[in-house]
């Protein structure tokens, strides 16, 4: 008998390791949504074939070990070393000290007019210049600690990179381990890195007669929080502020150890396990926040960093954190959706591979907690580390497409947890229903700002999202879980609707998706009132298996809501905007997600044939976004034009490094995760199908270049 996949999610696994048990739950899910099941597809060939090999440190990017909760970035040497790369974690933020006198209750924002009436909006307030910018900074994630290896030349002095030879690193993503080796000074070094995929363990094991020559141990050392930079990439942290922070070791036993890290009001624990080293951590000399394990007599090391908010009683050995993790990650990599393009002859089908395969293994790294992640996930900061609510359909649909539901359940409750706050913002600008926040953290509080206050795109986002749950799980525990969240949802979308000339219309004031119109005269945005439409008639479906009538006041605005705007038998991103085609060519091209992303209910698709042919002919790709690329694809895929879909995914402005990290477009810090997202989304769309397609991979060309070989992927809208 089957079990339930709920099940799971009350056990509060993270990702990787609920889907050792909740394998055959999802190849249930399978049978369900996809006529393919697995089974036929060499999956160890599929994902070994793309494991990452690298012989020195790029000082962009890490290779990463974590569990979805906590993520660990390394240099060359398997640690931290000589690059001070991130340890962040979905549970460790910071909040810095509030200005001088004032509290978050002093913050007014802004009164804005809204069709007549006074509104206020989280927009900075400028009585409170210091509190809105205090608002917008607080929580910010942090840098857990930095791990890496004390390297001793024979002269005594410290090694650096240029010293090392014969560097080899391979990232396994099999079994999720980091394998790196090299030498220094005729001495060779081996070292194995994981982390537990049931607990947010670092484990490192290590080989080399150094260690008995008292020439290498590892060390943790402990950043300050950098918590007024809004983006700190490639590095997390402040290094230079040793009095601003404390640190406590404190002895549990033979080699086993706990050092709890307090920045403010913030506290948590590492618990230490070794074997090889002496008997207790040694605080290194001129560095107050760092510890070292090593003086062992024998040539291996091995260390357990079991991070965590409070102490925990047991922390594995690293040989059973490796060992879970090498259990953990087949079974991941057996489980959900697989694309095998290798008989393909067109050239670029291992790229275009390679890009599915390290998303998956990176956005399992990266992005199954139990929030939303940021843009960067766990590599770095940006905007100081809070997530944005607009972007959780990239970073979390694909999930759905793929049937790796214990990923995706760990973090769709942040709508459940965030209802309450969210009817708050809404009543207290005077709609009913729930009113989402965008830069958020947590908490669920709105950061300040006009576009967090004014973008209104993330709203039918939950819809969209418990759609694709009842699709692969169409039973009344689905409608049950999401109804409070999608009635919300849909009430606040009926709500702010403003009835004028007969219409029902949207804004002002109103951000578009692309961020770059003025908000106060912005009207009827394309984009979002075709996403206004498809969600509300989605709500009504889910009022009628509820055995509930149509709500009245909802099916009013979707059937009055104005036409999607048009100008020179094209579709413009709002109405009455002026110079479309001269000014509007910078930002998201939203115009194509009209149909392809979304569905094209309303959408006439004569004009839209003619109004992507322009956005090919005339945007502005060096101004593009990461997930802009598969949006496109995904356009031309519903269209009928599966070369240009390709061309799309593998677009210059698109690109992938050699880790797999998504370098997002040309204006945005890498990584930038909603792209890799976007492309799982995409190809699962192009290889299964949509509502409507007809036949095999319908979104790739037919001609024999392509193919296309795919099982456990469910259909798209």
């Amino acid at each position: 008998m089957a079990v339930s996949r709920r099940t799971f999610v009350r056990t509060g696994m993270t990702g990787v390791a609920a889907a050792v048990t909740a394998g055959w739950r999802v190849g249930d899910a399978v049978a369900q949504t996809s006529p393919r099941r697995p089974g036929g597809i060499d999956r160890h060939a599929l994902v070994s074939r793309h494991d990452v090999v690298r012989t020195a440190s790029d000082p962009r990017t890490p290779l990463q070990v974590g569990n979805g909760q906590l993520a660990f970035g390394a240099d060359v040497t398997g640690l931290q070393t000589f690059l001070p790369f991130a340890t962040l974690s979905d549970w460790g933020w910071h909040s810095d000290p509030l200005p001088d006198g004032q509290t978050p209750s002093d913050f007014a924002g802004q009164v804005w007019d809204t069709h007549g009436r006074p509104v206020r909006y989280d927009i900075p307030d400028p009585r409170h210049p210091e509190l809105s910018d205090w608002l917008r900074a607080n929580p910010h994630r942090i840098n857990l600690a930095r791990i890496g290896l004390k390297l001793l030349r024979a002269d005594g002095t410290e090694a650096v990179e240029a010293d090392l030879s014969g560097c080899h690193q391979r990232l396994d993503l099999w079994t999720g381990t980091l394998h790196s080796r090299f030498t220094l000074e005729g001495s060779p070094v081996t070292v194995r890195t994981s982390c537990g995929p049931d607990l947010d363990a670092v484990a490192v094991r290590i080989d080399s007669p150094l260690v008995a020559d008292g020439r290498l141990a590892v060390f943790i050392d402990f950043p300050y929080a950098n918590g007024a930079e809004k983006f700190s990439a490639p590095f997390v942290g402040v290094w230079d502020r040793p009095d601003a922070h404390t640190t406590r070791l404190r002895t549990r036993g033979p080699r086993r150890a706990d050092i709890t890290h307090e920045l403010d009001d913030t506290r948590y624990t590492v618990g230490l396990v070794w074997r090889g080293g002496g008997e207790r951590p040694s605080r290194a000399d001129g560095h107050p926040h760092r510890y070292l394990l090593g003086g062992g007599a024998g040539t291996r090391l091995e260390a357990t960093f079991l991070f965590a908010p409070r102490p925990s009683p047991r922390v594995p050995t690293a040989a059973a954190v490796e060992s879970a993790a090498a259990r953990a990650w087949p079974a991941f990599w057996r489980s959900g959706g697989a694309l095998d393009l290798s008989a393909s002859t067109d050239s670029r089908w291992r790229e275009l591979e390679r890009r599915v395969v390290l998303s998956q293994y990176l956005l399992a790294v990266n992005e199954a907690g139990s929030t939303p992640p940021q843009e960067s996930g766990l590599v770095n900061n940006g905007w100081y580390g809070k997530f944005h609510m607009e972007m959780y359909w990239w970073h979390a649909a694909h999930y759905a497409l793929w049937n790796r539901w214990p990923q995706l359940d760990r973090g769709v409750g942040v709508y459940q947890s965030f209802l309450d706050s969210s009817r708050e913002r809404a009543r207290l600008q005077g709609y009913q229903g729930a009113r989402w926040p965008k830069m958020t953290d947590p908490g669920g509080r709105q950061s300040p700002g006009e576009i967090n206050a004014l973008l209104l795109w993330q709203q039918p986002h939950p819809i969209f999202l418990a759609e694709l749950d009842y699709r692969a799980h169409p039973t009344r525990a689905t409608l049950d879980k999401w109804r409070d969240v999608v009635f919300a949802t849909a009430e606040f979308m009926a709500s702010y609707a403003f009835e004028d000339a007969g219409r029902q219309v949207l804004g002002p004031p109103l951000h578009l998706v692309s961020e770059n119109s003025d908000p106060k005269v912005t009207v009827n945005g394309a984009f979002e009132l075709s996403y206004w439409r498809f969600g509300l008639r989605l709500a009504q479906r889910w009022r009628e298996r509820l055995g509930r009538p149509a709500d009245p006041g909802w099916q009013t605005v979707l059937d009055g809501l104005a036409p999607l705007p048009v100008q020179d038998g094209v579709y413009v991103v709002y109405e009455g905007v002026h110079d479309m085609w001269t000014e509007y060519i910078y930002d998201h091209p939203s115009l194509v997600g009209l149909y392809g992303w979304l569905p094209g209910y309303d959408v006439d698709v004569t004009i839209m044939r003619a109004t992507a042919r322009k956005v090919w002919d005339v945007w502005a790709w060096d101004a593009a976004w990461g997930w802009d690329f598969p949006m496109l694809a995904m356009n031309a895929a519903r269209m009928g034009e599966p070369d240009r879909a390709i061309d799309f995914l593998l677009h210059e402005k698109f690109g992938f490094d050699d880790a797999g990290m998504p370098l997002g477009g040309s204006r945005v810090a890498t990584p930038y995760f909603p792209g890799a997202g976007g492309l799982l989304y995409a190809v699962a769309l192009m290889a299964a199908g949509w509502d409507g397609a007809e036949g095999d991979a319908p979104g790739f060309p037919s001609d024999g270049r392509w193919r296309v070989r795919w099982e456990g992927l469910a259909r798209a809208v």
